[in-house]
């Protein structure tokens, strides 16, 4: 009898020990490095837009995927401490977003995978040297967003009619989007029989200068680059537009949502998706290089009507009509 109780006793302990050695011998989630310009909670709807294009291809956040979320809360140059921390954390892919970011990540590694989501052209940045063959470590998900900045130019032109000097600011702590974006607005203005000045912030210390200064050139209207620095400050540029009654176009909602007068740029939901199924597809075993740099096709404009009303706006019904959200 005591040998039965023994060998029961024995068996009940090793049952017990049987999940405890199952979860031991489960492999670790694979973990995806997200690095970003961004606070933790600016923009809560891009992050989701990642984490729905890893389920859509087969990924779930906690189920079968970690994700380690490096926010530089706005400071870019904590960017290469973050990115190095990843890598130190030996993560199996990167998710860049920004210019900056993107550059920090590439140049933390060369073996782990990184996935960039940038709205300039990635191989004049460096990133990569071609978008069909990217090569090295990297790929990513581009949009319009550089390459429509004349548009928003013309959106502004749309709105304010009259208006025959506007301005631009830029960034020059990010020359080569700044030059580019300058040649290409200069040469949209002349043919719009407009004068345009050029203006540039590289702090928030700069903005209250750069908004007087639109004021002293009677410039009819301001058009902001799509650098990361402006796209992190969107509410406070939005604000400072408002207070100083000038109408103000930029590449993003956030900026119209937070008061802004319109945005016209590429689609960044997409985008983010997009880069969400790249990180996916490289866990299950694809590799970077042979992945081309997806380019996001699609276009959206916003509209604020209480900012246009304060600034005395009428906004042509045909742009009504072309917006894909008119916020009251």
């Amino acid at each position: 009898m005591s040998s039965r109780r023994e060998f029961i006793a024995l068996l009940g302990g090793a049952a017990a020990m049987w999940p405890l050695a199952a979860r031991a011998q489960q492999p670790a989630l694979p973990v995806i490095g997200l690095l970003t310009t961004k606070g933790a909670g600016d923009t809560p709807h891009l992050l989701a837009a990642v984490r729905q294009g890893l389920k859509d291809t087969g990924f779930a956040e906690g189920q079968n995927v970690r994700i380690e979320y490096h926010f530089a809360g706005n400071k870019i140059e904590q960017l290469p401490a973050l990115a190095a921390d990843l890598v130190h954390r030996q993560v199996t892919a990167i998710v860049a977003t920004g210019n900056a970011a993107a550059l920090a990540a590439k140049a933390a590694t060369t073996t782990i995978p990184i996935v960039f989501l940038v709205g300039s052209d990635p191989v004049a940045v460096g990133l990569v040297p071609s978008l069909a063959r990217p090569g090295g470590n990297l790929t990513g998900v581009t949009n319009l967003t550089a390459e429509v900045a004349p548009k928003r130019l013309e959106l502004l032109h749309e709105l304010v009619p009259t208006a025959t000097v506007m301005a631009l600011l830029v960034d020059p702590t990010d020359p080569g989007p700044a030059e580019s974006v300058s040649r290409a607005l200069q040469a949209a203005a002349r043919s719009f029989g407009l004068e345009l000045h050029v203006l540039s912030a590289s702090s928030e210390h700069d903005f209250d200068a750069v908004f007087a200064k639109v004021i002293q050139l009677r410039a009819g209207g301001l058009v902001i680059g799509s650098h990361a620095f402006f796209t992190a400050r969107s509410e406070q540029l939005a604000g400072l537009a408002v207070r100083h009654a000038v109408p103000t176009v930029y590449a993003y909602r956030e900026f119209v949502a937070a008061g802004g007068l319109a945005s016209y740029g590429g689609a960044i939901t997409e985008q983010y998706r997009l880069a969400g199924v790249y990180a996916a597809r490289i866990l299950k075993g694809e590799k970077p290089n042979e992945l081309p740099v997806q380019q996001v096709t699609k276009v959206e404009l916003f509209l604020n009507l209480k900012a246009a009303k304060a600034l005395g706006i009428t906004v042509p019904l045909p742009l009504l009509g072309r917006a894909d959200e008119v916020i009251e």
